[in-house]
């Protein structure tokens, strides 16, 4: 097996941090620029270290001024949901990010309120994510991994790279690149791929589908939360009998109405960015809850940016492909960890192939250094040691300290039974949603793995 060793693996120090760590559990959401989530700290919260949101940040278009503005609604309908095609990012991010409305407009024909592009978030939109900025630590140099759209950049996630596109190439979306679990295997280290409606890992390696493997019957696959009491433990199972695998890897609800209130918790427009929260809140609460929490490193980001404006031009990349050489836009990452600084900004450069090589050197590092060779982006990556910087864990966070966010988080759901009943009893049943795109892909992926022979998502 070909392997590598580089000096991008960095201070020795930082690998040795590492050590610290026996559980990675990583958590990727959909489509949300830094700006658009995590700008506000700046602009509201007083948080000077924060390369966010600042007053006056705007688009013009056709003689108009178009400023960075609050969100009122935590839900945008499809119609709001911006292009975040290759070549709309490409437009998006000219003249310094002034192209996202006229963006926007060009491909929303007759969509009122062009701006909402440059809309974000706050604090009480995201009471989850501003606890855990105050609480942990952010990343404001996390990049999407290339100027793509979702496939590519989940692909990155998992195999270092999209085999040179940019743009999701399969249809439905089920590829043929070798993930780095594969490595882990290699290496008898144990993981799971804990998902809500359909597991990611199928979709990018056809090694981890069927007819190469019976997913009934293989236990690295197994659901987020309890369901049917005859299927495998689930992560929040795993999480609090201090089962926890090395690496835990969250896939969210990307369109299975069956599964909430809300349907999709992914983030991805038109989906309610609370129902992200409470995911968010749920993976956060087992983790610091867990016997594992001194051992453990949570990671939450988002695949790509979804075509809401990030004011940071993306630089250059490693990469074995030409058209791949520069990062995509910004997005959120947080990192929980009791070795992690508490309120703190790294402001290091990282895109979704710093959690393979971080991955790689913790579980698959030979003593010579060397680790499973996955490209040129996962070879020049940085690797999260350097954030592990504390030299005694943090205890876990206080009971106290996450009840506020649980009764926000109830409260929010109160609401969404009460206007549900209201509906009923006036005969006004809400229209279901149009699908995104997103979702029609989730969707055609479910039934291709059914069609496979994947039993328990039809369950």
């Amino acid at each position: 097996m070909a392997r590598v060793r580089t000096p991008a693996d960095g201070d020795p120090a930082h690998l040795e941090n590492l050590r610290k760590i026996e559980h990675i559990v990583v958590l990727m959401l959909e489509n949300r620029s830094f700006d658009h989530m995590l700008g506000y700290l700046s602009l509201e919260g007083g948080r000077d270290d924060v390369d966010g949101l600042k007053a006056g940040m705007k688009n013009e278009y056709q003689g108009r001024t178009y400023p960075v503005h609050k969100l009122e609604n935590t839900a945008l309908d499809k119609a709001h949901d911006p292009c975040h095609a290759p070549d709309c990012i490409d437009e998006q991010l000219k003249n310094n990010s002034a192209g996202f409305v006229e963006n926007f407009v060009k491909h929303h024909k007759g969509v009122p309120n062009p701006g909402v592009v440059m809309g974000y978030y706050d604090a009480d939109a995201l009471p989850v994510y501003d606890h855990l900025s105050e609480a942990f630590l952010i990343c404001d140099r996390w990049f999407s991994s290339v100027a793509g759209d979702t496939w590519p950049n989940r692909l990155y996630a998992l195999t270092g790279g999209s085999g040179g596109h940019r743009k999701h190439f399969a249809d439905p979306p089920l590829y043929d690149l070798p993930s780095f679990v594969r490595h882990l295997d290699d290496a008898h280290v144990s993981w799971k791929w804990y998902f809500h409606d359909v597991p990611t890992i199928s979709a990018a390696d056809s090694h981890y589908r069927p007819p190469e493997l019976d997913l009934d019957t293989f236990d690295r696959i197994a659901f987020f939360d309890r369901r049917y009491p005859f299927l495998p433990t689930t992560f929040l199972e795993d999480a609090a009998s201090g089962q926890l695998p090395s690496v835990a890897w969250i896939d969210p609800n990307f369109a299975d109405v069956r599964l909430g209130p809300t349907g999709s918790n992914d983030d991805h427009p038109p989906s309610d960015v609370t129902a992200a929260q409470d995911l968010v809140l749920k993976l956060y609460n087992a983790v610091v809850r867990s016997p594992k929490w001194g051992q453990t490193m949570l990671v939450i980001t988002y695949d790509e940016h979804g075509g809401f404006f990030d004011h940071v031009q993306p630089g250059p990349a490693a990469d074995d492909f030409p058209d791949c050489r520069r990062y995509g836009v910004r997005v959120p990452a947080i990192v929980v960890s009791p070795w992690v600084e508490k309120g703190s900004v790294s402001s290091t450069v990282f895109d979704h192939t710093s959690v393979i090589k971080t991955i790689l050197l913790r579980f698959c590092r030979q003593g010579d250094g060397s680790i499973p060779a996955m490209g040129a982006r996962v070879a020049a990556a940085t690797h999260l040691g350097e954030l592990l910087s504390l030299t005694t864990p943090r205890p876990p966070t206080p009971p106290a300290d996450v009840q506020p966010l649980v009764d926000r988080i109830a409260n929010w759901r109160k609401r969404l039974f009460t206007n549900r009943v209201e509906q009923q009893t006036l005969g006004d049943l809400p229209i279901p949603k149009e699908l995104s795109d997103l979702e029609k892909q989730a969707l055609d992926l479910k039934r291709q793995l059914v069609s496979l022979g994947v039993k328990d998502l039809t369950l």
